[in-house]
């Protein structure tokens, strides 16, 4: 199975064009204003504009209005949510929608994926009390079950240098790279992009070591 990449937290023409360049799957437009790489509906829109067919465009959200999401709707293909948002609310917009998990120490990956059965998949990052996403920092990948209920994109301290342990122990369907490649908050370092995702369709075609 090839595994599928996602750059994510892009906030400039040229790293939207270099990511697609490299070979990304999807790309990942952050909506919560919160976060030092959020983007406006106009610059959405500006960059969304930019993606040719067959890259999929990915709102990341955080317990936001039902308006605003509509208001960016029509420059996505799917939605992720990272919040507390409960299945309804994420089901609301008639698109394809993922759901982040942060990894707490106390939480069944298997009772999740049954809540959000609606899911497409399940993003799992690390936990960090008060931060919805993109704390740069990995979990323990055992905890990944090998028999999900749902596809499985990896997220969290991803880098070109463990991307190929990551893709060997957890097989996920996808992964998800924000910092990761970034020379500054928002602004991509083109070089790491091509790196990451060389190495990661690397991994997909040479087995793990024994």
């Amino acid at each position: 199975m090839r595994t599928r990449i996602k750059i994510c937290g892009l906030t400039r023409e040229a790293d939207v064009d270099a990511a697609v360049e490299a070979g990304a799957d999807a790309l990942g437009f952050v909506m919560w204003p919160g976060s030092k790489r959020a983007l406006t509906v106009e610059q959405l829109e500006r960059l969304a504009s930019l993606v040719p067919p067959f890259v999929t465009r990915v709102g990341l959200f955080v317990d936001q209005e039902p308006d605003l999401i509509t208001d960016c709707a029509p420059w996505l293909d799917m939605l992720q949510f990272h919040g507390n948002e409960p299945p309804e609310a994420c089901d609301l917009y008639g698109m394809s929608w993922l759901k982040a998990l942060r990894m707490r120490d106390d939480i069944d990956l298997h009772q999740e994926a049954a809540r959000y059965h609606q899911a497409r998949g399940l993003l799992l990052d690390a936990y960090r009390p008060g931060v919805p996403g993109g704390t740069g920092e990995t979990f323990d990948w055992s905890r990944v079950p090998h028999d999900p209920a749902l596809p499985i994109i990896l997220a969290g301290g991803l880098t070109p240098d463990n991307i190929a342990e990551a893709i060997h122990q957890v097989a996920p369907h996808g992964v998800d790279i924000s910092g990761g490649v970034e020379a500054s908050p928002g602004c991509k370092d083109h070089d790491l992009i091509r790196r990451f995702i060389d190495r990661a369709q690397g991994a997909d075609r040479s087995p793990a070591a024994s």
